[in-house]
């Protein structure tokens, strides 16, 4: 049987928080992206798709794993 994650979000004035918290692994992992950030990765994924090294390569210190977890923990939809 498939792993739960479960992830909850919080909102400043300019930055985001992502935190992910799964079964897994017992480990949460908080992710903090600006506005500025989370723009660029909303952009870039509207012209690239899923292409997350690319999106990573313009933002300076994020790894492509961080923005597809960011991402999928924010935006996907459940099925």
């Amino acid at each position: 049987m498939a792993s739960l994650d479960h992830s909850t979000s919080t909102s400043t004035d300019d930055t985001t928080t992502t935190t992910l918290d799964s079964k897994d692994n017992n480990k949460e992992t908080e992710l903090q992206f600006s506005y500025d950030e989370e723009t660029l990765v909303i952009r870039m994924f509207n012209l690239v798709g899923e292409r997350w090294s690319l999106i990573a390569g313009r933002i300076p210190g994020r790894t492509a794993e961080e923005i597809e977890k960011y991402w999928n923990s924010r935006y996907s939809t459940s099925e």
